[in-house]
């Protein structure tokens, strides 16, 4: 087994700018697996795989311009993960900060539609963050506008963790 490093408690942030290409959620998966493994954060990385390709995804489909993937490692452990595109539109629910029973709405709205095959990449990222959101970014003195759409993610206790 490699040896890999335990998780730094220091911040850290990789950004990697993506064209408006369909293969940019698989460079940024890759590159996602890349940055979390070199940080002690492999706990991580499935659940952070698929949000981070859900969100690349919705940005090439739903802009005509380049996006951004940010990876920051916050406090505590906390990964961050936010994409930036040039489409202003925030998608609902990410117009509003999540309220304490947006799980068991999500939860409710993929019961109620089972048979969809598409347009479920937001609902998974409701589903499987500790916490998400959007904002929009209005045009500034270096011309960036668009949105940003982000998630959290936070390294759960295993069960022999907490009995030790």
């Amino acid at each position: 087994m490699a040896n890999v490093p335990p998780p730094s408690s220091d911040p850290w942030t990789y950004s990697l700018r993506l064209p408006n290409d369909p293969r940019a959620a698989r460079i940024s998966r890759a590159t996602l697996r890349a940055v979390l493994s070199s940080h002690g954060m492999t706990e991580l990385t499935d659940t952070a795989e698929l949000l981070t390709c859900e969100l690349v995804t919705n940005a090439v489909r739903h802009s005509d311009g380049p996006a951004q993937l940010r990876i920051r490692h916050l406090c505590e452990s906390r990964l961050r993960v936010s994409i930036w595109d040039t489409n202003p539109t925030i998608p609902a629910p990410f117009d509003a900060p999540p309220s304490p029973l947006d799980r068991f709405t999500a939860l409710t709205e993929a019961a109620a539609n089972l048979d969809a095959t598409s347009g479920r990449g937001l609902l998974i990222v409701r589903l499987c963050a500790d916490n998400w959101g959007g904002y929009p970014l209005a045009d500034d003195l270096f011309g960036i506008s668009g949105k940003l759409l982000w998630f959290e993610l936070t390294p759960q206790q295993h069960a022999y963790e907490i009995a030790a």
